[in-house]
């Protein structure tokens, strides 16, 4: 990879988090806190003894987040799912999530179980390897007076670029999400721009099935009408990627 292999993704990144960024601090006041995230996924294959089963796959990720400067539990998040590989680029996947959460996250403590489908895209270039990931979530939340499910639309790219004069095992990863509420609820949610998460950082390759990736996440979440001001998280993001 030379450096002019480079320079195209580079701009386009750096455009998506400057207009990011932009946004988030043309927000009036939000409220910030550093967080740890830490978590673990792994994605390998079922044990196929048929030709139409041998491209299901399966998805287990578990993370923990620390808020209230990284000092308390704030939120858990258990996910897992199931996935047909239709091509080396492409897979579907259907899961389900169970998210606890809690101060100061929310006020209140309460439970999120959330069903989800996603299409997920991957290539490689000389420049690196490039990942789309688009997401469709049903929310349920345990919340008093609330008993409509929130529809979330997430969309995050994702770019890892080897860096061979430092290390064959280490690369730069960047990525960015979107979330879109697609509906309002009784549970409080609103239509529209929900929030986003802007990730960049250094994955080491552990051994072949194993990345460790490490970095800084800004996270900003948009609350319109709502008594809460925006809240900014700076995040330090801590995950161990199994794949087999």
């Amino acid at each position: 990879m030379t450096i002019k292999d480079c320079k195209r993704p580079l701009r386009i990144i750096a455009a998506v988090f400057s207009l990011i960024m932009a946004d988030i601090v043309s927000a009036a006041s939000p409220d910030e806190d550093f967080y740890t995230w830490a978590g673990f996924e792994m994605t390998g294959s079922l044990p196929a003894h048929n030709s139409y089963l041998e491209n299901l796959k399966f998805k287990l990720f578990m993370q923990g987040r620390f808020g209230d400067n990284s000092s308390q539990f704030s939120q858990g998040l258990i996910r897992s799912g199931v996935g047909y590989q239709f091509s080396e680029k492409i897979t579907a996947w259907l899961g389900y999530d169970w998210v606890p959460t809690g101060r100061p996250l929310a006020l209140s403590p309460f439970n999120d179980h959330a069903v989800w489908q996603q299409l997920s895209w991957s290539n490689s270039f000389a420049f690196g390897t490039l990942i789309s990931r688009t997401r469709f979530e049903q929310h349920f939340f345990d919340v008093p007076g609330g008993s409509d499910a929130a529809h979330l639309f997430r969309q995050m790219f994702k770019l890892s670029m080897p860096v061979p004069v430092v290390s064959p095992r280490i690369s730069v990863v960047v990525w960015n999400e979107i979330f879109a509420n697609l509906k309002t609820t009784d549970a409080g949610v609103r239509s529209g721009y929900n929030q986003n998460r802007a990730f960049a950082g250094i994955g080491y390759r552990i051994s072949k099935e194993m990345i460790l990736e490490t970095g800084y996440m800004n996270q900003h979440i948009n609350r319109p009408h709502n008594p809460r001001s925006d809240q900014l998280f700076h995040v330090l993001s801590i995950t161990l990627l199994l794949n087999f």
